[in-house]
């Protein structure tokens, strides 16, 4: 697998990624061996329905970690995998903001939602579901995070080279 690039292709219009870098950047010279950081697109206008979260905009983000592991992290929440656990991942766009800012639970599945924007994120099945702090026992079958670089992240998650 190799990282991510750090271009911003398929991240939401008029977002912005956390501080200290480019929107749809990430960490690691992209090279075997090194992590990928992919922080959120972040939406200041709906920072009321993020921050009681904790989220930090400049350290939460989805690492993809050298040694095959998936971490997102949101503020006081966290949901961690292998990488082999999950089945795929693909971009969603255009949610309902009041359902798509913050930490939620899905009305529909048992799917789990990490936002900062109500544009664009990717969602990333997993093969068996993942824990998390709202659901410690059954845990999540997905889980949507509104990340800067869209296709950077799914082209990390599904092997896919970077940019194509």
């Amino acid at each position: 697998m190799s990282g991510s690039t750090g271009s911003s292709g398929g991240s939401a219009g008029g977002s912005t990624g956390s501080g200290g870098g480019p929107a749809g950047g990430s960490t690691g010279s992209g090279g075997e061996g090194t992590s990928a950081f992919f922080p959120y697109a972040v939406d200041w206008r709906l920072a009321a329905l993020w921050l009681p979260f904790g989220l930090v905009p400049w350290r939460d983000g989805i690492t993809v970690t050298a040694d095959g592991r998936f971490e997102a992290r949101f503020g006081f929440f966290r949901c961690e995998t292998a990488l082999d656990n999950i089945d795929e991942a693909h971009i969603t766009r255009d949610y309902r903001w009041w359902t798509a800012v913050g930490v939620r639970l899905s009305f529909v599945d048992d799917g789990l939602t990490f936002g900062t924007n109500n544009r664009a994120g990717v969602c990333v099945h997993f093969r068996s579901n993942v824990p998390s702090r709202l659901s410690p026992r059954r845990g999540h079958s997905a889980l949507t995070v509104t990340v800067a670089n869209l296709q950077g992240l799914v082209d990390q998650l599904t092997g896919a080279p970077a940019g194509g």
